[in-house]
């Protein structure tokens, strides 16, 4: 398949998996209360960057930190890079940014914990330099509670706003034994979480927890969205890929 035929296949499916979401719910989710970060001003610098041609454009960085999901398993122990979200974000941005020149760098382990993915933040997430940083570590952190995982992001997201990176922060993707409905359920407690943290510290948030039950209330199956219990599927990186990309605004201007 050609390049650019890939590309439109791929912009085709965005808009499907958008159009089975329930009518009038936003991307990020109904039940996401307002944040501080503006969405369309948030990434307004990196976005002017994103938009500057040769020779006066840079390399704009991109980490992605956190778990499996963003590592690209699907069922393990197949890893399928090209079609987990951080490859599928730097499709998308290419298609909306010709002239930039990006790199997503991906930082995430399989199997580990937002404790774990703070001790390595300084050496292995910081010395890239990014511009942009992503974290998705929630589906893991329920193994080391609320509490110790509210100190490991809050730690990587006061060290990354300290050297001026914006910060993203993601919510769980779906899984099989979590009761999603549930508000008690962990996966919930986590979700709503990470919601709190991105507006205390003014971030940006997609709230792939919300897509995910906005897909499923729409009279779908979770099933449609996973490779396996815990991991989603090429539609489900989808979801959260069109939701990062709505942090992208195009400047009319360029």
């Amino acid at each position: 398949m050609s390049f650019t035929k890939t590309h439109s296949c791929f912009h085709s499916l965005f808009l499907s998996l958008a159009c089975l979401l329930p009518a009038g719910s936003a991307l990020m989710g109904d039940s996401t209360p307002a944040l501080t970060a503006d969405p369309k001003r948030f990434l307004s610098e990196v976005t002017a960057e994103l938009s500057k041609q040769w020779p006066d454009n840079r390399t704009v960085r991109i980490v992605c930190h956190g778990h499996s999901v963003p590592a690209g398993f699907f069922k393990t122990p197949k890893v399928d890079t090209f079609n987990a979200y951080p490859h599928l974000l730097h499709v998308g941005l290419k298609e909306r940014f010709p002239h930039a020149v990006i790199n997503v760098i991906v930082t995430a382990i399989g199997g580990e914990n937002s404790v774990r993915g703070a001790e390595r933040f300084g050496s292995e997430v910081i010395t890239h330099q990014p511009d942009i940083l992503l974290i998705d570590y929630a589906l893991n952190d329920r193994g080391v509670g609320l509490e110790k995982a509210r100190d490991a992001w809050v730690s990587m997201i006061q060290q990354a706003q300290s050297r001026n990176i914006k910060v993203i922060l993601l919510t769980p993707t779906g899984d099989h034994r979590a009761d999603m409905n549930d508000p008690d359920d962990p996966l919930n407690q986590h979700a709503a979480q990470i919601r709190k943290l991105a507006r205390d510290y003014e971030v940006g948030l997609v709230d792939s927890f919300q897509l995910f039950k906005d897909y499923i209330e729409a009279g779908n199956s979770l099933d449609d969205l996973m490779s396996q219990v815990n991991h989603p599927n090429r539609k489900g990186h989808d979801l959260v890929t069109v939701a990062l990309l709505d942090w992208f605004s195009v400047d009319e201007k360029n």
